[in-house]
């Protein structure tokens, strides 16, 4: 008869001894990454950039695996080299020997997680990723164990202790593989020459996506939301147009809709300080020749740098030939997620 789980009583909750676990941990872990840092710089078989130029090298993908905590590290590994330029993707060591390796080529670069090196479900894959000649990287925390042994490259991320007071669960030392791998990934991306707009292209969804990646005419106003009167009209039709579009501006245009000038509400009221009667007054005469524009193909990103060089909030959009084909709202930018 299987004995029903109870928990333990849990003791009074020490607020002190919370906080002093917590800071206990933090520089446990911080430490193992400085000691980290001072084998790498001090490697005396360049173990670190052999594994660099491996990965550079790799025509194939970076294959990731590990089982339990080194399982999660390794997914997140994976995740940043295939984010930063780098094919790479996670195996799950016990799934590998039931057909994922049937996702491994020998042209790829089989990279191992296995704190104590000896994890059975890893090892027992080796001889067949050896096999078929896929290049292997190991990381462990012992150099002496079966894995490192089976590695063409071994990188050690020994920690002197963990974070756990028992000195059990996986912490200092997974954060130190998790920073190791984050090293690598960044130091493959920037011999890649990975740069800004390339992290965007793999990144659209994110804000440097939006921002490097979306261009003005994805976003502006077009047809008849675009604020626009004739360069002959009064401004009693300039206002109602002003009114009936609501971007506080309208632009001024003649033939072949060439731009030619710009009136905003700002330059209404500062009219309003001069003059009362408008059924007299032309928009020619009160509008500025000059406005600030914007190309349809430019990113939208300019656009926000524009308006915050000038202090204005919105933008009229032309073409090559400087006839006006959109217009462009600060509102319009923070909508599409640019600012």
């Amino acid at each position: 008869m299987s004995v029903p789980y109870t928990k333990s009583p849990r003791l009074s909750f020490d607020r002190n001894r919370a906080l002093q676990l917590a800071s206990s941990t933090l520089l446990i872990e911080a430490e193992a990454i400085q000691a980290l840092n001072y084998r790498l710089c001090n490697e005396k078989d360049g173990s670190f950039t052999r594994a660099v130029e491996l990965l550079l090298n790799c025509s194939g993908r970076v294959v990731v695996s590990g089982i339990g905590k080194s399982g999660h590290i390794a997914r997140k590994i994976a995740a940043t080299f295939a984010s930063t330029g780098t094919p790479a993707f996670f195996v799950h060591a016990a799934e590998a020997a039931h057909g994922d390796l049937g996702m491994i080529t020998t042209h790829d670069v089989f990279m191992a997680i296995s704190y104590s090196g000896e994890a059975g479900e890893l090892l027992s894959i080796m001889p067949l990723i050896k096999r078929m000649g896929a290049q292997l990287i190991a990381i462990t925390g012992n150099p002496e164990s079966q894995l490192a042994k089976f590695a063409d490259i071994h990188l050690d991320v020994h920690v002197a202790k963990e974070g756990c007071p028992l000195n059990l669960a996986p912490t200092a030392s997974t954060t130190v593989t998790l920073a190791l791998g984050d090293a690598l990934a960044v130091a493959v991306l920037d011999a890649n020459g990975f740069g800004k707009e390339d992290f965007a292209r793999s990144h659209p969804g994110g804000a440097l996506g939006r921002r490097l990646l979306t261009h003005v005419h994805e976003v502006m106003r077009k047809g008849d939301q675009i604020p626009a009167v004739r360069y002959g009209c009064d401004l009693k039709t300039a206002l109602l147009e002003i009114t009936k579009k609501g971007m506080a501006v309208t632009a001024i245009v003649g033939e072949n809709y060439i731009l030619r000038g710009i009136f905003t509400d700002g330059d209404l009221r500062r009219l309003l300080e001069q003059v009362h009667d408008f059924s007299d007054i032309k928009i020619a005469d009160v509008m500025h020749k000059e406005p600030h524009t914007i190309g349809p193909d430019q990113l939208a990103v300019e656009a926000v740098k524009l308006m915050e060089t000038y202090r204005i909030n919105q933008l009229l959009v032309v073409n090559k030939n400087k006839e006006l084909v959109g217009a462009l709202h600060i509102h319009d930018l923070t909508r599409a997620k640019v600012i």
